[in-house]
């Protein structure tokens, strides 16, 4: 299997970050979920879930179960898709909670709860109160996944999330400028790939005016 580049953590929202693990960075389309090694190398790299937890949680499952883990990510990935499409634009409203079951459903399985730990060098208070969580199962990776999605529907206004406006990109993300004047993933990709089509687009005029002065 070719290996997956860097996943595109732009979106400045992690629960959108989540919604853009499937993307066309060129020219292909790039499923960093596509498997259970994929998942935990994805959750990683967005910071989702520390190193010591992944790698436990890896030398427990049995084979095949993180693939399936996989596949649900997809799937939860897919189906909060069509609700952030359907709602981005606009303010959420207390009626579409009946929409976000499926969500909570997820997040009663958590087994989170808070402990006391030893605070850092430099702080006033010898402890500190610190939230974790039992990762009994390897579906447990969802949890986190979960949070974020609830995160965003309770903090990120709707509004303000955009689709990039480039032809073939999927990517989204949330407008913070000022002026709520984003329009692109990344100007690095799809700015820079507007640009060039728009000096193409005027070279080509200009060429044209010539020729017909001719």
């Amino acid at each position: 299997m070719p290996q997956r580049p860097p996943p595109l953590l732009i979106a400045d929202s992690p629960g959108l970050d989540f919604l853009n693990s499937i993307a066309t960075p060129v020219d292909t389309v790039v499923d960093w979920l596509e498997d259970g090694e994929g998942f935990v190398a994805w959750l990683a790299q967005a910071q989702f879930v520390s190193a010591d937890v992944l790698e436990a949680v890896r030398k427990q499952a049995l084979p095949g179960e993180l693939d399936k883990v996989a596949d649900q990510a997809r799937l939860l990935r897919e189906w909060f898709r069509e609700f952030v499409n359907e709602h981005r634009g606009s303010a959420l409203e207390a009626r579409h909670l009946r929409a976000l079951a499926p969500l909570n459903r997820l997040l009663e399985r958590d087994d989170a709860f808070r402990q006391l730990v030893a605070a850092g060098k430099d702080a006033e208070a010898a402890f500190e109160l610190r939230a974790t969580r039992r990762w009994r199962t390897p579906d447990s990776l969802l949890l986190p996944i979960g949070e974020r999605l609830a995160e965003l529907v309770c903090s990120e206004r709707f509004a303000d999330i955009r689709a990039c406006e480039g032809p073939t990109c999927t990517l989204l993300f949330a407008d913070h400028t000022r002026g709520k004047a984003r329009r692109w993933c990344s100007m690095a990709v799809c700015g820079n790939r507007a640009k060039q089509l728009a000096h193409r687009k005027r070279a080509s005029k200009q060429k044209n005016r010539a020729n017909a002065k001719r």
